[in-house]
């Protein structure tokens, strides 16, 4: 029985992954519009009808392909940092260098987020994923700048972590936003170089280069 339940779920688990899928790649071809419950069954090999089957509106759908994409990029940008030392100033520094650098600056990326963020202000669904997404980044940032800040015998009181935690998400999203929209237009580890100068002025503190 219990081999029969695991195949079970984990075809589930597949098949909405698929959907999802199919989803993102409709978005990135014609924007949110081009994502209609017709054209990813379609780009999924499914029938509209099964996709109700996994999620309870269209928008939903949209809103758990969103939710995959940021979460990826988030994963990405904390990719093999065990690999480096036990260093907390190591170790935000390669944070930034992967939130800047291939694979998390990728153009079509860029394109699904630009695509996705048009529904936030009006689809609450969207909304919420995309503050789950970004406390998600954001939260992760701040604890390594305050474990940075600790390691340097500097203060990091909640208050000045959480501002200092805003202002570089924002940085770095400037910086992603410009590296995967003109990639051809910046040199081999100038993005990396530039994130890291900023964040050290920023935090006041040396980075390891």
């Amino acid at each position: 029985m219990t081999p029969r339940r695991t195949f079970k779920r984990e075809g589930e688990e597949a098949r909405r992954a698929a959907l999802i899928e199919a989803t993102l790649d409709c978005i990135a071809k014609g924007g949110p519009q081009a994502a209609t419950v017709r054209a990813i069954a379609m780009r999924a090999g499914v029938t509209p009808g099964l996709i109700k089957h996994y999620f309870d509106t269209k928008e939903d759908l949209v809103a758990s392909a969103h939710e995959t994409l940021m979460t990826r990029m988030t994963e990405a940008s904390a990719a093999a940092l065990d690999d480096l030392p036990a260093d907390p100033l190591a170790r935000l520094a390669g944070f930034i260098t992967n939130a800047v650098t291939p694979p998390v600056v990728d153009p079509r990326a860029m394109a699904l987020w630009a695509a996705s963020m048009q529904l936030v202000p009006r689809d609450a669904a969207m909304r919420a994923v995309h503050e789950r997404t970004y406390l998600a980044f954001r939260d992760r940032l701040e604890a390594m700048i305050a474990d940075a800040l600790r390691a340097a015998d500097r203060p990091c009181d909640p208050a000045t972590t959480r501002s200092l935690a805003i202002a570089g998400n924002a940085l770095l999203d400037g910086l992603w936003i410009e590296a995967s929209s003109l990639p051809d237009q910046f040199a081999t580890g100038e993005m990396r170089q530039i994130a890291i100068g900023a964040f050290a002025r920023l935090l006041d503190l040396k980075l390891p280069e």
